[in-house]
């Protein structure tokens, strides 16, 4: 809750976590250290269920110092961002410590976090349900015979009092994580889904020992140790479901990009996953740092706000280290990889609510809030049921309560969307589009407009007719312009820098990139300019006879300029009629309008084709859009268009061979995917039917089993077995359905 404070007498009051205030132990446990924000993975056996999940995402409701935090459940991980001006670490693990989650640090969980010590307690506690459940139940035998009222009364007691001695473990220990979650639920004023399971565990307990003590008979511990001894393995099952769904992400799959690796020989561009210890790199202006490096040359200005949101760039020297996530900004620079690419790492600099519970996913926070009050509902028909059968067969009202309770747990629930969504992002990211999380499927499902950047996007970024026209330049010109194209990662710098032959390159010195306009850089003291017309000559550019081109200053001489003839990408005008039928399509381009007859063919109206479009125009351009209450999707090359794409209700960037994705985008589509967008979009709407289907079921599943838990015809052991096979259930449902329409849809 906002304003929520830990009491100073919830803190550890010793010096367990005073370690952490060193440097020495600090630099080991942070992931990333810079600007005042820093980032850290803890892993917490303790993480169990949605209310644990729910809890931990909101921890900056706790102190104002966390930036996000958000959780890796099937590894039992969490990840902080915080500003150490406001909470130093020691503090912070104090914090997760008062909550009852307690982190594990130490060098093994540092170097590399396992869940074999997860399993392994869970697996004790199941083994010490087990062992109480076989024998409370040979305790309990007689009872179920004929004759068991001739039982002597000292016998009963005896075996009521060792049935009590078995269930105190099981209470304690092995359905201790239901008891915690509900306790620090109520806590802080929120109901969680373990609730009516500590409730209906407690009035077996309690009712067991009135009984006992009455001397009326042995209790129902056979049915309390059986209850979470079928809890625990329905638990360890949907942990199991989890992992093989495997939300998780690979870095190598979610990142289909590669990196300029230098060497003896040339420069050569190899895949991301092959990236070593030891190699060179090349890092170009606004490409992204892949692994953690040492700064070998060149002055690099690194934005880290792909990490930390904050977009102030941080200046490195030589022999400086520099975190991977950054990205450069200038000139290229020569990195020396010190750690090979960390699959988790990146995967959480791409994606800061990774997982599928995230509260960033609209639909599950409503799905939250209907699963608390129909916990209150269930409580009170328990209650309800009880008390109905207290005053009419007082044998069954224990049963009809508890039950009741077990029953309608609404895990089933809170499990449909992000099942649902996980295993589309999944298909997604089999066919080379990958979302950044499941709150993108909501989005794009909602969309009405799509806004089309040209270069890069609809265009092919890889291949255009080019020509010169001016004065012939000669080797060391082209020498010098291949050099100083080098250093951008706009498109169109890379197509001119391709067609000159030649490996060779010079330094370049002061080095920039202006957004919409072109590049600059020193050579030998003397200033090169190469980008639009007006950039260079200071002149608009006529309204006939265009082409696009890029023109080049040098030595106070305009040279003339490359004249480039775009190649559309294969698809374009069939992808462009699916859309039509079904959303507003725009386009808007920095270009000048030398293609406009070519794009008329596309859009068939020029009505929505705007050209000379500066980054804030198109930003203005989505805003007014919005305004007219439409949900936008925009479609960039993640170089030009951040503020647009940030702006829009949804951000695309079209990735080729290169870093060219954007901290702005909220999903990436590799370019040879780009003609099934339509595609896409529509199984978005297919996903959508699945998770209107799946509440369905759980609610008919939970009216199915309150029917008969209120007439107390189910025993709690049966609703304990009931209960875990509906929420699988529901997680196979989504998970087969999903597939089946992938299958369907034909990607």
């Amino acid at each position: 809750m906002p304003g929520v404070r830990i009491s100073e007498e919830t803190r550890p009051d010793d010096d367990t976590y005073a370690f952490l205030d060193l440097d020495h132990f600090k630099s080991k446990v942070l992931t990333f250290s810079e600007g005042g924000i820093s980032k850290v993975s803890f892993f917490i056996p303790e993480i169990h269920c949605a209310s644990c999940i729910w809890l931990l995402e909101n921890l900056h409701s706790l102190n104002s110092g966390i930036i996000q935090s958000f959780v890796n459940f099937p590894k039992k991980e969490i990840n902080i961002t915080f500003k150490e001006s406001e909470i130093s670490l020691r503090q912070l693990v104090e914090l997760l410590v008062s909550i009852h989650y307690i982190p594990e640090i130490n060098q093994h969980s540092i170097e590399k976090p396992q869940t074999e010590h997860l399993d392994k307690k869970l697996f004790i506690k199941i083994g010490i349900a087990a062992f109480s459940f076989m024998n409370a139940m040979i305790y309990h035998f007689p009872q179920y015979l004929p004759g068991h009222q001739f039982l002597e009364a000292d016998m009963k007691k005896l075996f009521g009092w060792l049935s009590v001695l078995l269930a105190i473990p099981v209470l304690t220990y092995s359905a201790s994580d239901y008891f915690l979650t509900a306790y620090k639920s109520l806590k802080k004023k929120i109901i969680s889904i373990d609730l009516p399971i500590a409730l209906g565990l407690t009035t077996l307990f309690t009712q067991s020992l009135v009984e006992i003590l009455s001397g009326k008979g042995i209790g129902y511990i056979d049915s309390l140790t059986g209850l979470v001894f079928f809890m625990l393995i329905g638990r360890w099952y949907q942990g199991k479901t989890y992992q093989a769904l495997s939300f998780e992400r690979d870095y190598k799959t979610y990142f289909p990009l590669a990196v300029t690796r230098i060497t003896a020989t040339g420069n050569d561009t190899i895949p991301l996953e092959e990236l070593k210890a030891g190699d060179r790199i090349l890092v170009r202006n606004q490409e992204i740092v892949p692994a953690d490096s040492i700064l070998k040359s060149g002055t690099a200005n690194i934005d880290y706000s792909f990490v930390t949101g904050e977009s102030m760039p941080v200046t490195k020297q030589a022999g400086d280290f520099v975190f991977a996530g950054g990205r450069q900004i200038g000139s290229a620079i020569e990195l020396i990889i010190e750690k090979e690419v960390q699959q988790s790492y990146l995967t959480q600099l791409w994606n800061q609510a990774e997982n599928p519970f995230t509260a960033n996913n609209r639909l599950n926070t409503i799905v939250n809030r209907v699963s608390q009050y129909f916990t209150v509902v269930v409580v009170l028909i328990a209650i309800g049921s009880g008390i109905f059968w207290l005053f009419n067969k007082p044998e069954i009202a224990l049963f009809s309560f508890t039950s009741v309770l077990i029953i309608a747990c609404p895990c089933a629930l809170a499990l449909t969307v992000p099942f649902t969504f996980g295993s589309t992002m999944r298909q997604f990211g089999r066919k080379g589009f990958y979302l950044k999380n499941t709150a993108v499927i909501e989005h794009l499902y909602k969309v009405d407009t799509i806004v089309f950047d040209k270069t890069g996007t609809i265009t092919n970024a890889q291949s255009s007719d080019i020509r010169f026209v001016g004065k012939k330049l000669t080797n060391e010109q082209l020498l010098i312009i291949k050099s100083l194209a080098f250093h951008s990662s706009h498109p169109l710098s890379k197509t001119i820098c391709n067609s000159i032959d030649g490996d060779e390159l010079i330094a370049i010195n002061d080095f920039q990139e202006i957004t919409s306009l072109g590049i600059t850089g020193t050579i030998n003291g003397v200033r090169m300019n190469m980008g639009s017309r007006y950039f260079v000559t200071g002149e608009k550019a006529e309204d006939e006879n265009l082409k696009t081109e890029v023109w080049v200053y040098f030595e106070n001489t305009i040279l003339g300029h490359f004249q480039l003839e775009n190649e559309y990408r294969e698809g374009l005008q069939e992808l462009i009629r699916k859309l039509k039928k079904t959303h507003e399509l725009h386009l808007l381009t920095g270009d000048n309008d030398a293609e406009k007859e070519n794009l008329v063919q596309f859009f068939g109206t020029d009505k929505n084709i705007h050209f000379n479009q500066s980054p804030t125009d198109k930003l203005n351009y989505i805003r007014n859009l919005q305004k007219g209450n439409r949900k936008v999707l925009m479609i960039g090359d993640g170089l030009n268009d951040a503020g647009a794409l940030n702006e829009s209700n949804v951000g695309i960037v079209i990735a080729d061979n290169v870093f060219n994705f954007s901290p702005a985008c909220d999903a990436i589509l590799q370019s040879k995917q780009f003609v099934k967008l339509n595609q896409f979009i529509q199984f978005t709407h297919e996903s959508m039917k699945i998770v209107k289907t799946g509440f369905l079921i759980s609610f008919l599943y939970n009216l199915i089993g309150l029917s008969f838990a209120v007439q107390g015809a189910l025993t709690p052991i049966v609703a304990a077995i009931l209960m875990p096979i509906s929420s699988v259930s529901v997680v196979l449902f989504a998970s087969f359905s999903v597939s089946l329409s992938a299958k369907r849809f034909r990607f």
